[in-house]
């Protein structure tokens, strides 16, 4: 049986087409990392240009801090920031493209993970 812990993850699906929902899964996730709740946003199909170094600086919710600001608060507050594999290559993203802290994750991994954490959201 696997043993669920107390961590939450978030998957981002939007990018710049959709900042709100972009900007959400950042704001939940420094919400639970000051609860001293492990976090992680998962990047997936057009989320992943969330992790394209210059890309964040333009995206902007209304009502929310600015999605720059978002990304650097959680990685600074130790939040996990994981990038889908074929999503990057199918849009032509290289892993140099890729801001500093983001790692690159496969399915297995990815579902692995979801299978021990005690939530998972998805946006």
């Amino acid at each position: 049986m696997i043993e669920k812990q107390e961590k939450v993850i978030y998957i981002a699906t939007h990018a710049g087409e959709d900042p709100e929902r972009a900007s959400l899964p950042f704001v939940l996730g420094n919400a639970a990392l000051a609860m001293d709740i492990p976090a992680t946003v998962a990047l997936q199909s057009a989320g992943v240009y969330l992790a394209k170094k210059g890309y964040i600086q333009h995206v902007f919710a209304a009502g929310l801090p600015p999605l720059k600001e978002l990304v650097e608060n959680f990685m600074e507050l130790g939040g996990k920031l994981w990038v889908c594999s074929p999503c990057i290559k199918e849009r032509q993203i290289q892993e140099d493209d890729l801001i500093e802290g983001a790692e690159i994750m496969a399915a297995a991994a990815l579902t692995q993970e979801l299978l021990e954490a005690s939530q998972a959201l998805v946006y």
